[in-house]
């Protein structure tokens, strides 16, 4: 199975996009392709779905939105081209915290999902994912802190979905742990 594939975008098209990594162009379907940007540098994290009649790759811009991805397409009768527009927005900590208030009018809203799969989905999920926007934490001044200490942002958006802790030193040692551990 694939973790990522890192390239060049040479296509877009309304569901997928076209990555290019040792001349090869490896066609991904994505949640939303016109975030990308063509001749530009991707790393993009991959599920490879294997069938008896095809082989597909599913692209998404982070592990969170991987994982929840993955999280969606156990729930009964939803399959990746269902899952897949539910990251679409881009927020994917509206569409748990959905799950987790059991908002099955915002579920809705996405194609394909009606009231059934919608609460099939509440069901399955509920409890077992965790959103940070519910946490309600503010990384800002955490951010800062480590970009003074010469941290790149990656490194640091990397593992802030790992901190606990509500107060800011405490996040910010909590961070650095994780950052040399």
């Amino acid at each position: 199975m694939y973790n990522y594939i890192s390239g060049k975008v040479t296509d877009i098209e309304a569901s997928s996009i076209t990555i290019e990594n040792g001349n090869i162009g490896y066609f991904i379907y994505v949640a939303n392709p016109y975030t990308y940007t063509i001749n530009t540098e991707y790393k993009i994290y991959i599920y490879e779905q294997v069938r008896e009649d095809e082989l597909s790759l599913y692209g998404f811009m982070n592990k969170k939105e991987r994982d929840l991805f993955l999280r969606l397409i156990e729930v009964k009768g939803l399959g990746c081209k269902m899952a897949l527009p539910m990251l679409a927005s881009g927020n994917i900590d509206e569409t748990i915290d959905a799950i987790e208030n059991e908002n099955i009018t915002y579920l809705k809203k996405f194609p394909k999902i009606g009231d059934k799969v919608a609460r099939q989905i509440i069901l399955d999920l509920k409890g077992k994912l965790v959103s940070r926007a519910s946490v309600t934490h503010d990384f800002t001044e955490v951010k800062e802190t480590l970009k003074a200490l010469g941290y790149k942002l990656s490194e640091i958006e990397r593992v802030l979905p790992k901190i606990t802790s509500k107060d800011t030193k405490e996040q910010i040692k909590e961070a650095l742990k994780l950052m040399l551990g």
